[in-house]
């Protein structure tokens, strides 16, 4: 059996990675809408959320290396959508 007990963070876990799914599927749906390539405002929304998450989840797990990536990309992702505010 895969896993022994029931564990929440798993589903923490799985939450975060869908929703890192689903901007890639936002995306690709606007770019199919729009015959270009293009980056919708919910990409980057979609993108805060998961990075929070599953910084969140890396916290649990105390992996360092996991921690700095989401931190960086957060910083990333703010950074990104402040330019749909100009």
């Amino acid at each position: 059996m895969l896993f022994k007990t029931f564990d929440w963070w798993i589903i923490v876990g799985f939450l975060a990675q869908g929703l890192f799914f689903s901007r890639t599927l936002i995306q690709w749906l606007a770019i199919e809408k729009e015959k270009q390539i293009v980056v919708p405002k919910m990409y980057w929304w979609l993108s805060i959320i998961g990075s929070g998450i599953l910084l969140f989840y890396s916290f649990h797990r105390k992996d360092i290396v996991f921690i700095i990536g989401q931190i960086i990309a957060l910083i990333i992702y703010i950074r990104s959508l402040k330019f749909y505010e100009k």
